[in-house]
């Protein structure tokens, strides 16, 4: 059991947090997502959305695009490829310590 409880801290931190897992989670079901859907289908916060995704951007998972729409700015976010690793990965590790730690001793 210890193995497995110690196999968490090989998980992805940038990841692991909830509300960029959520983000994250959302933007692999779509090819791209605006900045309002994404804050109406995670209940963010503007601020609180916004320091998410550029700490996703920083780590390569994410890109963002900012552009207009007219004259009214928009802000587009697709998951990359090696976000689509990363989260493959986590959910990985997540799968495999339930198996872990859900069998009998």
């Amino acid at each position: 059991m210890n193995d497995a409880l110690r196999s968490l801290t090989d998980l992805d931190r940038v990841i692991h947090e909830p509300a960029r897992l959520l983000i994250l989670t959302i933007l692999s079901g779509v090819v791209r997502a605006d900045f309002l859907f994404l804050q109406r289908e995670t209940g963010l916060t503007k601020g609180n959305l916004s320091a998410h995704l550029s700490r996703l951007e920083e780590s390569g998972y994410i890109k963002i695009e900012k552009t207009f729409k007219g004259k009214l700015p928009l802000t587009v976010c697709k998951l990359t490829i090696a976000g689509q690793k990363a989260l493959t990965k986590y959910r990985q590790q997540v799968q495999e310590f339930m198996k872990k730690t859900s069998q009998p001793n």
